[in-house]
């Protein structure tokens, strides 16, 4: 339980929710005097109008009551720490130039979105702890008209400021466009797309481009090479590829500096024309540990300014998976570990990575091009092993089923985090399970425990048919000490652990266990011994051991740690179909939650064990 907590609670940091805000004049509780000198201007800062009112010196004050409360909510509740810490100033010179919410500013991926909602009316959520749960880590337009979109994924806001800049020019409107882009979100596939566009518009168009020479990892690819040339001559290297699109371009090497960034937010302040103003700022200023550390604090979970090392070093499934790559890269096997972008999330720590050398890859934050990149690999005769958060499953539909699936490449997916969650609605995971099982080709595995997971690895790294997908188990560790001796090459077939009557339990991957508990408890309370199936494959139907069932049982019931529709469950209601065999499909209901709490969510989709055996004893009768 410890485990999945941590998961939980890492899931919550890196997405903080989205819920709406009560009203943008709230004021925080500070309930001490050592709280009140976290806020001295802050306090009267209530709108942009009132940053426009500000001296220099008020100003520069104002910065340190913004990273003070960075500060205290992160380490209160969590959340991204760094990149916010970075953008303080460029947002107070932002909403001290430009008229909020007339012109309108689209930050990317929210991961600089604090500031900004600090000086626009939702303070409170960041010093009072009873407002915490108020407001969202995110763009939100329900908590305020400074928010124009819900945004959470990365590489969004030129493409969304370019349709926001045309909406405008076909109306015969007159106001600033901007888009904040950075943080590694310029290695998104789409950030290309909308710089493209935005920069034939011949209109007003302001991109800020954030460079912090970070991504969330060191940054990835040939782009940043031009933007460290960029900062190496203060914007005057003959290469640039801003310019070559054809923007008009300003660089500011002091993207700290409240005033210098004035001067330049004014000077392009009502433009006519799509320009790009570079500013070089550094990320986690004002916290030490941030700026010596920016990969590890680019989000932290609560208590990180008071957290000590317990030395634990306790197996996990991180782990497991990457002793299994360096275990085949001493084996001299063509392996290849892939992130894009995220290596944190699944343990690929800066010593795996260095371990690794040349057998590891971080696209950037580039999902598309990392599946295409896989199939590449495993056409060419390399063992790509792609690590993808399922929350992020979705930037690769296309590629999917082009790339991988329609080629056969025997590459190996891993998804990490899928399952019903108390994420935000911009993080769920619980939709991998049907968008990635109804493609062709493709084969879906989900893992019990950690002999099962490895067994799995090993099949999908020697097998050469079909591209691999893995669903690594969420929470804690679990060992049968036994090794799985699973013939994974006979596709679609499942395995009878406890051999019943009556009613048969499939159960997937996470909800293995719930599985054994609703066997239990059903005995318990009916006498029925009923007959528990691990079905392993996510992907097809055991047609043969289905049918078998129909000889002693007249029920059937799926579990599955995700969204029913589409999803194993529906699978084997569609086998059934014309038959006598009666089939409950348990799992999530096809909804965008909101930091739903996991025991609400449970209980509204009937997945504890009493209210599923409560609904067996209904449809039995």
């Amino acid at each position: 339980m410890i485990k999945k907590l941590i998961a939980v609670l890492a899931i919550m940091a890196f997405v903080q929710g989205t819920m709406s805000y009560a009203k943008s004049n709230d004021v925080a509780v500070l309930k001490n005097k050592k709280e009140k000198q976290l806020m001295t201007v802050l306090n009267k800062v209530d709108s942009p109008e009132d940053v426009k009112k500000l001296s220099k010196k008020e100003m520069e004050a104002l910065a340190q009551d913004i990273r003070n409360g960075i500060l205290k909510r992160v380490n209160t509740i969590g959340g991204h720490l760094g990149p916010d810490l970075g953008i303080v100033e460029a947002t107070i010179a932002m909403h001290y130039v430009f008229d909020s919410p007339k012109d309108k500013i689209v930050f990317d991926v929210s991961h600089q979105v604090y500031p900004h909602k600090m000086l626009t009316g939702r303070k409170a959520g960041f010093f009072d702890p009873e407002m915490y749960s108020k407001i969202t880590g995110y763009s939100n337009p329900a908590e305020s008209p400074h928010d124009h979109f819900v945004i959470g994924h990365t590489s969004t806001s030129v493409s969304l400021a370019t349709g926001l800049a045309k909406a405008r020019d076909v109306k015969n409107e007159k106001y600033n466009v901007i888009a904040l882009i950075g943080d590694g979100s310029l290695s998104g596939g789409e950030a290309y797309e909308g710089f493209n566009n935005a920069a034939v518009l011949g209109t007003n168009m302001i991109i800020i481009v954030n460079d912090n020479e970070m991504s969330i990892a060191p940054n990835q690819g040939g782009l940043y090479k031009n933007l460290a040339e960029l900062r190496e001559t203060k914007g005057k290297a003959q290469n640039n590829v801003f310019k070559a699109l054809g923007f008009d371009y300003y660089y500011v090497e002091e993207g700290n500096d409240i005033e210098t960034l004035i001067k330049a937010f004014e000077k392009v302040k009502d433009t006519t024309h799509p320009t790009v103003v570079h500013i070089h700022t550094l990320k986690g200023k004002g916290y030490e540990p941030a700026v010596e550390d920016k990969e590890t604090y680019h989000w932290q979970l609560p208590g990180f300014m008071d957290k000590k090392d317990n030395g634990a070093n306790v197996e996990t499934y991180n782990s497991v998976t990457t002793d299994y790559l360096l275990k085949m890269k001493s084996q001299k096997e063509p392996v290849v570990a892939i992130t894009a972008a995220t290596p944190g999330v699944f343990g690929f720590t800066p010593d795996f990575r260095e371990k690794m050398g040349s057998n590891y890859t971080d696209v950037g934050i580039a999902e598309e091009h990392a599946i295409a990149y896989a199939s590449g690999l495993a056409t060419n005769g390399a063992k790509p092993v792609l690590a993808l958060m399922s929350s992020f499953v979705q930037r690769t539909y296309d590629q999917m089923s082009q790339d991988l699936a329609l080629n056969n490449s025997p590459a190996t997916i891993l998804i990490y985090w899928g399952g019903i969650s108390n994420a935000d609605m911009t993080h769920l995971c619980t939709f991998d399970i049907p968008l990635i099982s109804n493609i062709p080709n493709i084969v879906y595995l989900s893992p019990t425990n950690k002999e099962e997971y490895l067994a799995m690895l090993d099949w999908s790294l020697t097998q050469k048919d079909h591209p691999v997908f893995i669903r690594v188990p969420a929470g804690e560790l679990v060992s049968t000490g036994k090794k799985d001796t699973t013939d994974y090459s006979k596709l679609n077939k499942y395995e009878v652990v406890e051999k019943g009557q009556k009613v048969a339990i499939i159960a997937a991957g996470n909800f293995f266990k719930l599985g054994s508990q609703v066997k239990e408890e059903l005995k318990k309370q009916t006498g029925i011994d009923a007959t528990l199936i691990n079905p392993k494959f996510l992907t097809g139907v055991d047609e043969e051991l289905l049918n078998s069932l129909k000889k002693d049982h007249t029920l059937v019931i799926t579990l599955e740690d995700g969204v029913v529709d589409g999803g194993l469950g529906e699978k084997i209601s569609r086998f059934y179909g014309n038959s006598e065999m009666k089939v409950l499909n348990f799992g999530a209901k096809k909804e965008f939650t909101d930091r739903v709490p996991l025991n609400e969510l449970y209980n509204r989709y009937h997945l504890t064990k009493e209210l599923i055996v409560e609904d067996i004893q209904k449809t039995l009768k």
